[in-house]
């Protein structure tokens, strides 16, 4: 009778993933880290703590939808903000006032409901199935640190972190199939976790992501790390037949841009507010300039460093050349609905 990966010792666990690693030539430590995102996407989705969640982002893109062959590491989910405030008809504040009303409610109860639902049940989990991880809660972020069966890297780190928000609606959505990557390795005798989450559509992650890249063009400054990854996403996208459909969500470009006027406002680097309407109308940047654009490419050779694609990656150049060519696509089609 086949046997559960996690319930293997430690040395049959580590030989498996060398065994799958050597099959589908990628690295162990992709795959493990892979084998906890499943599981813990499965145990939350599992249990009326994922009734109001919905898994979004780039590792939706990736084990969902199969539309980048970047491995993504992270679970980004977004718990719907009807659920939290009964004066929330939408997710789209009737006014300012209300919009900050609602943000600070957000970020007062979101920590709270983390800590009393997501982190019992992980940990009952992790105990009933005797599995020796540890959960570490920072805010409306918690870490799943695991015991690694093959050597980490130092690029990624044999942790999950699931990051929570709760200031939309997550749709449109729908529930999906997700199963863990070293499934195609066909070992004998083993079976691998599997997950029904609820997943947000393409469409809203791709307007997501551009607007990102957006405000990263006009602002000309890198904040944080990782990001390149949002510009690679942005061009695996468009080239899968999906896109079509993408395109033609102006629906989906007009609520992410109402949004995040709403919750993410930020200024650019004349001190301007982005205006998130006016991009999506016709005027989106996805190619930053001068120094923004020099630390764009070092974010991404760092990337590229870490082992993180299936498949030989473009260059940097290669890649801003196609966002000129997805940018001038968006604008002009943007402007063609409107007229």
């Amino acid at each position: 009778m086949p046997e559960n990966f996690f319930s293997l010792s430690p040395t049959d666990q580590s030989e498996a993933l060398l065994q799958a690693s050597s099959n589908l030539g990628r690295p162990a430590f992709l795959l493990e880290k892979d084998l906890w995102v499943v599981w813990t996407l499965g145990k939350i989705f599992s249990s009326t703590a994922g009734d109001h969640l919905t898994f979004k982002g780039g590792t939706s893109l990736s084990k969902v939808y199969r539309l980048i062959d970047r491995f993504s590491e992270d679970i980004d989910l977004t718990y719907d903000i009807r659920q939290i405030l009964p004066e929330a008809q939408s997710e789209i504040p009737p006014s300012g006032s209300q919009a900050r009303k609602w943000s600070s409610k957000v970020r007062d109860w979101l920590p709270g409901w983390i800590q009393q639902t997501v982190v019992p049940l992980l940990t009952d989990a992790l105990a009933n199935e005797g599995m020796g991880a540890d959960l570490v809660q920072e805010g409306d972020k918690l870490y799943l640190h695991y015991p690694p069966r093959t050597p980490a890297d130092d690029y990624v780190a044999p942790r999950v972190m699931l990051e929570f928000g709760a200031r939309s609606s997550g749709e449109p959505h729908g529930r999906k199939h997700v199963t863990c990557d070293m499934a195609a390795a066909q070992l004998e005798g083993v079976v691998f976790p599997e997950a029904e989450p609820i997943v947000m559509d393409v469409a809203r992650t791709f307007w997501e992501k551009a607007t990102a890249a957006h405000v990263y063009c006009v602002q000309e400054r890198l904040r944080s790390e990782r990001f390149a990854r949002h510009w690679h996403d942005l061009t695996a996208i468009v080239q899968n037949e999906a896109f079509a459909g993408v395109v033609a969500r102006r629906d989906i470009a007009a609520l992410v841009a109402d949004h995040k006027s709403w919750f993410f406002s930020e200024k650019a680097a004349d001190g301007s507010v982005v205006d998130y309407r006016h991009a999506v109308g016709g005027n989106l940047r996805l190619v930053p300039i001068g120094e923004a654009r020099a630390n764009l490419a070092d974010d991404y050779a760092k990337m590229l460093e870490g082992g993180m694609f299936e498949s030989p990656p473009p260059t940097f150049d290669a890649l801003m050349v196609a966002c000129a060519e997805l940018e001038t696509h968006l604008n002009a089609a943007a402007k063609t609905w409107r007229a």
